[in-house]
């Protein structure tokens, strides 16, 4: 469909793609691979990658990824597999790699269940051991310590089954993470190290063991006592393992992909690069960097024919402040951040760096590789927008009530070219806070103020490039909308103001570069208080 067309044409389009949709569910916020079959939802298959991690991959495996890409599923896809589940199967990838489907049993722990205290982590293991000693007829021993039991169970579920034991562990760090920086930790880190360190033991009883997690708590917990464990989150044949990949977005998804573009009154190329500058940009292996969308994001998405920010929505924000001190000012450092391969691939997230509890929780990825040194930085406007969102409060020294109804005006604004209303926006969001902030006093004041000013614009949605370079020279700061672009030239009112930044964007012909674009061009002389009292005045030029 393209843009031309009219709206009764949008219309018979929309009821046409209604139809051929009317059938297909989403599989929206479930993590049930059994439901998912059974109910007729939408699958992504990667049930040959699966086969070949569980059939020829290592016995002990490590996979971390963020929050919301599909670890559960995963896990529950291979808990259906190794319980020998074949009608779930059908039609899938893996029918054509597997022949014994020999049922095995298996011991599956979800640690986002134990909460972050000691007790409650105690708590949940022992009912989770309570039903496994119910399910192969031990004895109940609540006075033995968790580790004996689950030695136990291990070899009871060998010995009666005739069958090696598999071992899953999904949100295995969940407690450690939640109780950083409590007094709980150590507690909790306790029991880990005296549960989980009988797994290693008990190698010819185990078939697989396969653990998941966001962050990697590596001296502390499972990777101290589970030496052999194997870290395969950077194996480029697992890259795609978890997320979406866009073969399989245009492979699986596209009436939906359809609605989204007739809704939008997109073409259908341009609802792809919708979605991709939103949710793609992921990479979790330098020797395979295939682009992997967010899956919760792409499908909500898509189910809602919406783009919004669906991630940061559901939670994956709230750890921030325990990993990353200071965040507000360091963001700009994120975009483009170096890592050496060893930190990155191998060090505890307590003591990684800032950086690292970021690419771990998914608001950085991998974006090059060479000679041993990653560079890292964030893969796409959700995570971006969501970010900057969060800071802005500490920023702006405001509150986020306070903050919230001003990004919305001026967002509104900026898109429709209300120039008075935006810059009254501005000016409140910005008043005093360069001079007040006493976090940014190692700045000079116009740094300041790029900061301030490209962090509340990106916070509210929009493409932000700071100092962009042209033929002519640097600019400070461009901003796009979906309707227009704004050239901004920034200068204090001691050095020419607002009469000095028009002369500039004049001389240097800052706004010719954008011409070719089909949006409105707007070139704003913008003139700072010196002192750093916020916005004095600006101009279209």
């Amino acid at each position: 469909m393209s843009l031309a067309s009219s709206g009764s044409d949008i219309f018979t389009n929309t009821q046409i793609i209604m139809k051929e949709i009317n059938d297909r569910k989403l599989p929206v916020g479930i993590q049930s691979f059994e439901e998912i079959r059974k109910d007729g939802y939408l699958y992504v298959d990667k049930t040959d990658i699966i086969w070949h991690l569980a059939n020829r991959g290592k016995k002990y495996n490590y996979l971390s990824r963020p929050r919301r890409f599909g670890k559960s599923v995963l896990v529950d896809t291979l808990e259906a597999y190794f319980l020998g589940k074949k009608e779930l199967f059908e039609g899938l990838k893996i029918m054509s790699l597997e022949t014994e489907w020999v049922k095995r049993p298996v011991i599956r722990l979800d640690m986002s269940q134990a909460g972050a205290e000691p007790e409650s982590l105690k708590g949940y293991l022992n009912y989770t051991f309570q039903e496994y000693e119910s399910l192969y007829g031990i004895e109940a021993k609540e006075n033995f310590p968790l580790a004996t039991r689950l030695i136990e169970i291990i070899k009871t579920a060998y010995n009666k089954t005739g069958q090696q034991v598999v071992i899953l562990i999904d949100e295995y760090d969940s407690p450690l993470q939640h109780s950083w920086k409590t007094p709980q930790h150590k507690a909790c880190r306790d029991i880990y190290r005296e549960v989980f360190s009988v797994l290693k033991a008990q190698d010819k009883y185990e078939k697989f063991v396969f653990i998941t997690g966001i962050t990697k708590f590596t001296q502390i917990s499972l990777f101290s006592v589970l030496n052999n464990l194997s870290n395969i989150s950077f194996n480029p044949e697992y890259a795609a393992l978890c997320g979406i990949t866009k073969e399989e977005l245009l492979r699986d998804f596209t009436p939906e992909v359809k609605r989204l573009a007739a809704k939008n009154e997109w073409t259908f190329d341009e609802a792809i690069a919708q979605l991709t500058t939103f949710y793609d940009g992921y990479h979790f292996s330098h020797e395979n960097m295939v682009d992997i969308f967010n899956p919760f994001s792409l499908i909500n998405a898509l189910s809602d024919s919406s783009l919004k920010n669906y991630w940061a929505s559901s939670g994956a924000t709230t750890l921030l402040p325990k990993f990353v001190d200071d965040i507000e000012i360091r963001l700009k450092d994120f975009e483009k951040c170096p890592m050496d391969s060893d930190t990155l691939e191998t060090s505890d997230v307590t003591g990684g760096g800032a950086e690292l509890f970021l690419y771990q929780s998914g608001y950085l990825t991998i974006k090059g590789y060479v000679a041993g040194i990653y560079l890292l930085g964030i893969p796409n406007n959700e995570v971006r927008k969501a970010l900057y969102k969060i800071v802005l409060p500490a920023l702006t020294l405001k509150s986020n009530a306070q903050v919230i109804s001003t990004q919305n005006m001026l967002l509104y604004s900026l898109k429709m070219g209300d120039l008075s209303e935006a810059m009254k926006c501005l000016k409140a969001l910005i008043a005093d806070v360069p001079y007040s902030n006493k976090k940014l006093a190692s700045m000079d004041m116009e740094e300041r103020y790029r900061l301030i000013l490209s962090t509340i614009f990106n916070a509210i949605g929009c493409r932000v490039e700071v100092e962009k370079m042209i033929a002519t020279g640097r600019i400070d700061m461009v901003v796009e909308t979906s309707t227009f672009i704004y050239v901004l030239e920034l200068k204090l009112s001691n050095n020419g103001g607002v009469d000095a930044a028009a002369e500039q964007i004049k001389a240097k012909q800052y706004a010719e570069p954008f011409k070719a674009d089909k949006r409105k061009i707007i070139a704003l002389a913008v003139e700072l208080d010196d002192l750093g009292k916020g916005l004095v005045d600006w101009k279209e030029v």
